[in-house]
Order: structure tokens, then sequence, then C-alpha cells
């Protein structure tokens, strides 16, 4: 089952930045990321408001999710589409984004206590070596971009991962109502946004819409409903260990969309890829056996003095 919904993640996920490309097309980010959020935020909420899921969230739970969807979704996805519109391309910004495992294991020890092993940490080496051969040749290219588009990304990376650690050491709730509060903080943030640069109305294009039902279906409730589940389950290394996979697989889909390039570079990523996957999750500590330092050696008991 981990393995099935580990597939998903990375296929809806990674859908995301081709929507991104498609919706770029019609109309401008705000528009776009409006009208992403503005219908699932309307069908969560009126689900939420007719079950009993939201018993028992304190105001203070609420304001934290609130400030994670911020992160996690308005953050993110507005720097990705600023810097695909920029002309920063849609391989090169998930080249930026596979920095965040790296980037959270480094710190998941010193903020959470979840140290990452020795084999972890050539896991991750390994990821990152994939996700620079399958994107080197697109950065190497050029685009039209300014130089500093390619910090945009980078920071939108970061809020993934910030809003990652806020969730993990705060008081975790459900998945559906973590969904439910980032679609409608996104929501509400991107309609004033969009009302603010005027370009809130909708073009009648088809492939607008058509670009709307593809982000609503794959990336988000497909995409961040998974994250969040595997975050729950397999921990903050483990879910962004996967990261490593959404350039090869965004390449895929732009392959098979775009009749972008697919050649020897792609799968040799792929496979690195898909083999720091392996890597880092055999080099997780065994349930039970504590936390496992940088070392790779379990971490020994603390005296309580008692």
């Amino acid at each position: 089952m981990h393995v099935l919904l580990s597939a998903a993640f990375v296929v809806t996920w990674s859908s995301g930045f081709i929507g991104a490309k498609l919706g770029a097309g019609s109309a401008d980010a705000a528009t776009v990321l409006m009208w992403r959020f503005l219908p699932p935020a309307a069908v969560l909420v009126a689900w939420a408001a007719a079950t009993a899921s939201w018993r028992g969230l304190t105001a203070r739970a609420l304001g934290r999710q609130v400030v994670i969807g911020t992160l996690s979704q308005s953050g993110y996805l507005l720097t990705v589409y600023y810097a695909i519109q920029l002309g920063v391309s849609s391989g090169t910004t998930a080249l930026i984004d596979g920095t965040q495992p790296l980037v959270a294991g480094a710190l998941a020890g010193p903020l959470l206590g979840q140290y990452v092993s020795r084999t972890q940490w050539l896991g991750l080496a390994l990821g990152l070596t994939g996700v620079v051969v399958v994107t080197a040749a697109d950065a190497a290219a050029g685009t039209d971009a300014p130089w500093w588009a390619y910090g945009v990304p980078f920071l939108g990376m970061l809020a993934l991962v910030a809003a990652t650690f806020l969730d993990r050491r705060g008081c975790p709730v459900t998945p559906r109502v973590a969904l439910t509060v980032h679609c409608a903080t996104s929501a509400v943030v991107f309609t004033a946004l969009a009302f603010a640069l005027g370009a809130a109305a909708p073009p009648a294009e088809a492939s607008f819409w058509a670009a709307v039902g593809w982000l609503v279906v794959l990336p988000t409730f497909g995409g961040y409903g998974l994250y969040w589940l595997i975050l729950r389950r397999g921990g903050v290394t483990r879910v962004n260990t996967l990261m490593f996979l959404m350039a090869p697989v965004t390449t895929l889909w732009g392959a098979a969309m775009f009749g972008e390039p697919f050649g020897a570079q792609t799968v040799l990523g792929l496979a690195a890829g898909l083999a720091a996957v392996v890597v880092v999750h055999r080099g997780a500590a065994p349930a039970g056996a504590g936390v496992t330092r940088a070392s790779g050696r379990p971490a020994r008991r603390a005296r309580t003095g008692r």
C-alpha cells in the first residue's frame, strides 16, 4: 500500500508542473490560481460543515493550519507559477525543488530529532545526482528569464519545507481537515491577489477550464492530499525523498503531452531517483529502534535521573 501511495503522490504532484504550463498559455498566473482553488475550497468547506470532522479543533490548531496552508500552497505555488511566467522552464523549476530533500534532511535532526543515517544521506546524494542529470541539458540551454528569476522557485521550496516542519512540530490534524483549511486559505489569498491585479475574470477559452480541471483533480486533491497523508505515515525524510522523482517524471509528462525531448539522460536520472528512494527507505531505523543519529547508530536512551 505504501508503494502505491508513493507512486500516486509522485504522479499527481508532478502533474502540477504540467498544469502550470497548460494554464500559463491561457491566463495570468493569479487567474489560474484563483480558479484552481475556489471550486475545491467550496466543496471541501461544504463537506466539512456536513460532517463531524471539525469537532475538537481548537482556534490555535486552526490558526496553525492557516499558516501552514499559506506557506505550503499559496507561497509555494505562487513562486512556481511566477518563475514559469518569467521564463524559467518547468524542468529547471523541478530541479530547484529537487533540493528540498537535502534541506529537509539537514533540518530534521535539530528541529524534530529525526536524524538522517549515513545510508540515507547516501540516498539523498544519489537522488540529487539524478535530478541534476535530468535537468542539466535544459538548464544549460538557457532561457529568456532574468538571472534573479531562478531564485524565485527556491523561495517556494523553502516555504514548503517550513510548512512541513511547522506541521510536524505542532499537534497534527487529519489530512482531510488540513487539506480543507489549506485550500480555503489559498482560495482567499489568490482571489484577493487576482482582484488586486484586475485578473479575476476567467477567459472563455476551453483550454483554460481544462487546465483548471486538471489542476483541481490531480495536484490539488491528489498531490497535496497524499503529501500530508504520507508525511503522517512516513515522516519528513521519506516524503521529501520522493521529491527526487519529480524532475524526471515531469520530463515524462512533458514528452507525452508536449513532445519535449526524452532521451538517455532522463532514463538515467529516473533510475537514480528510484534508487535514491529505495536507499533512503532501507536506511531508515526500524520501528522502536529510537532516533537514528547522523552517524547511522541508534541514539542512546537518555537517563531520567529517577
